[in-house]
């Protein structure tokens, strides 16, 4: 697990080890999870690795995929979303990964519509 800087937000990143690790699923159902936009990741910092607050008690936040085909839908790259999901977004108060982790789906939603 490393520490890395992502835009304003500083988080802690997994690599795809770490993270079938702490899935406790192979190598290959992670990949498949990144394919099917349950997670996002980036190798913005050397191999591809994904934001631990994407995870909730072990496994992917569940409102997180349905906000990425949002994000994506609006034209954001990989990196674009990953950026804004973990920066302070003014219009909800605290980040948008934040706010899905208090059950805030719908109000971010709403707002990452506003940017296509």
């Amino acid at each position: 697990m490393t520490d890395a800087a992502s835009g304003p937000a500083t988080t802690e990143w997994l690599t795809l080890p770490d993270l079938a690790e702490m899935l406790g699923e192979p190598l290959s159902r992670v990949r498949r999870l990144l394919d099917e936009n349950v997670l996002l990741g980036s190798r913005r910092n050397g191999p591809l690795a994904v934001p631990a607050l994407f995870l909730v008690d072990g496994a992917p936040l569940a409102s997180l995929r349905g906000t990425i085909f949002v994000l994506l839908d609006a034209g954001f790259s990989a990196d674009e979303a990953i950026d804004w999901l973990l920066a302070p977004e003014e219009s909800i108060g605290i980040a948008p990964i934040e706010a899905l982790r208090a059950g805030r789906k719908s109000e971010v939603r709403r707002v990452a519509q506003t940017l296509a």
